[in-house]
């Protein structure tokens, strides 16, 4: 028994859809080789089965009883020959379909990982989650496809070999008709290809704007902005709609050619064998074989045209998951030793410095600024960061995410446990979570939950309003405890009497430790054993709140907004 997903799906070459699907199937090389053989074996089991029954009708015809048993146990041979690889061949395709979306979903699933803060940036939610969505399944039928294909087009062949050898004028019909048809269908794969291309970027940007509203919803209703989005939403929904029309269109023109095709060769072969036989140039049993291989060619003839279908869609998936294979982060790991000691974490580009074991505080008289410096500071963006003297970007990137932390009010609280998603390093002793959630005054968050820290967390934190989601989001940055914590606007969403509790919590909380807030809150200023004040980029003054009150108009105008 295979074990899916395989433990190393390997390095993916993304230089384009055609190499990435040439990829995944050398990736299950052997798997899909024997998949390939009895594919052909079933083929050929079938489609050996028009000529044995012509045999054995022409020996019926002429009386020949231990002819006629020969030939109907080859039938009989042949049927279990079918049975047998036919149960095989569905096995090794589900493992092919199953092989090819696992390791595509591994391949996407490490890139975002590695790319980090780097892919919301280059990529929008509904791209990434159509891969999920909708791309493993193409991308598997590209490669469950080729096991048939490949049987169908070796049934196709033989036939043709039988019916030249029994009647060239007939194998030359099937010979000239099968490229026809071929060369017939080409030209809707094209305009197949361009609108289901079309049709996933628009399914990927409704995917993007459905998360939008999902993640802003509760915001939408206290500003009555709900009707709006909807029909944005529908507006949106019908142009994918209509994409999917036109794809439809080109797709029901291909599956009708699937059916007429065929149907036109098959009616071919039959009325040339039905001439020949009258002619006496065939037997009876060749012409039931003649009027069984028409038949047959059906199948084999619309597995190809379904090839061309999947293949294409199959190529329209990889061209997506290549996109974001070949995307490479905004920032590198680096062979340098890391060592926070006693270094000041310092931004060159505008002169920002954060002390070892101080709380500092950063206003921005622009907040774009003040995260723009946390993303640099975290090494989530270049920059021309040190620490301790030694650029940021020399050091390995597993420790600097180790030892830096950025806490945002871009995190998620995910669902599960509560008490897993406040700990997630899974080190914190029950003391150190009561501390924790009294810094960041979320005591009455959980003691409102019935089970406690032991309550489940529905998907994004829903049941939890913004305020309450702060605050948890602030002791799950206490709780990992890193040696440096950059907070961006740890209390923007809570009321002032909370603020001043945090902020009077806060510096007691992280005593010993480096902590930089990036707030424009007077309370949690106030409590900052260093401030900076930034404008345009750059740090225009520095000292207590106090001293930067009196002594700093743009400062004092920024944090009072203008009101001082």
């Amino acid at each position: 028994m295979r074990t899916l997903p395989v433990a190393d799906p390997g390095t993916p070459d993304a230089r384009g859809p055609l190499r990435y699907l040439w990829w995944v199937a050398r990736g299950q090389g052997s798997t899909m080789l024997a998949g390939v053989g009895l594919a052909v074996l079933w083929w050929l089991g079938q489609a050996l089965v028009p000529a044995a029954l012509g045999k054995a009708i022409d020996a019926m015809a002429q009386r020949d009883a231990d002819t006629l048993i020969r030939w109907s146990a080859v039938v009989l041979g042949l049927g279990v020959l079918q049975a047998v690889t036919g149960v095989l061949r569905h096995r090794f395709a589900v493992v092919t379909w199953l092989s090819a979306a696992y390791r595509t979903v591994q391949v996407t699933v490490r890139q975002a990982t590695r790319l980090g803060a780097t892919l919301p940036k280059r990529l929008s939610t509904g791209e990434v989650v159509s891969v999920g969505n909708s791309d493993i399944a193409h991308i598997g039928n590209a490669m469950d496809i080729l096991l048939r294909g490949i049987g169908a087009a070796v049934a196709v062949v033989a036939v043709t070999v039988i019916l030249i050898a029994t009647s060239a004028p007939l194998g030359l019909v099937v010979l000239i008709g099968v490229p026809l048809m071929a060369a017939a269908v080409g030209p809707l794969l094209k305009p197949l290809h361009r609108r289901q291309h079309a049709q996933r970027d628009l399914q990927g940007d409704l995917a993007t704007r459905a998360a939008d509203i999902v993640a802003g919803l509760r915001v939408l209703r206290g500003i009555g902005g709900e009707q709006v989005f909807a029909a944005r939403y529908r507006e949106e929904s019908q142009r994918v709609r209509q994409a999917g029309v036109r794809v439809a269109s080109v797709e029901s023109l291909l599956e009708g050619a699937q059916v007429l095709l065929p149907g036109v060769l098959i009616a071919c072969v039959t009325w040339l064998g039905a001439h020949f036989a009258l002619e006496g140039r065939i037997t009876p049993g060749q012409l039931v074989a003649f009027y069984g291989y028409a038949v047959f060619l059906i199948a084999p003839l619309r597995t190809l045209t379904e090839a061309a279908d999947k293949l294409t869609k199959g190529h329209v998936a990889a061209r997506r998951v290549c996109r974001i294979l070949s995307l490479e982060p905004d920032v590198t790991g680096g062979d340098g030793r890391f060592r926070v000691g006693d270094g000041v974490l310092r931004d060159g580009e505008s002169g920002v410095e954060v002390r070892p074991g101080r709380l500092t505080a950063l206003a921005a008289a622009a907040p774009e600024d003040a995260i723009a410096i946390a993303d640099r500071l975290g090494r989530f963006a270049p920059g021309d960061v040190t620490l301790g003297g030694t650029p940021l970007a020399e050091l390995p990137l597993t420790e600097v995410r180790r030892h830096i932390l950025v806490a945002d009010n871009g995190a998620r609280v995910f669902t599960g446990r509560l008490r897993d998603e406040l700990d997630v390093r899974g080190t914190a002793t029950d003391e150190d979570v009561r501390q924790a959630l009294y810094a960041s005054c979320a005591e009455d968050i959980v003691a409102a939950l019935p089970e406690g820290l032991d309550a489940h967390v529905a998907e994004s934190g829903r049941e939890f309003s913004g305020g309450q989601q702060q605050r948890l989001r602030l002791t799950r940055a206490l709780l990992a405890d890193a040696e440096i914590l950059i907070l961006v606007e740890p209390t923007s969403a809570v009321d002032a009497h909370t603020e001043a509790r945090v902020a009077g919590r806060l510096g007691k909380a992280r005593a010993g430790r480096t902590t930089l807030v990036c707030t424009t809150s007077p309370l949690v200023l106030d409590r900052a054993d260093h401030v900076l004040y930034v404008e345009g980029g750059v740090v225009r003054a520095e000292g207590t709140h106090r001293e930067l009150l009196d002594g700093a108009p743009g400062y004092r105008a920024t944090v009072t907004r203008g009101e001082g």
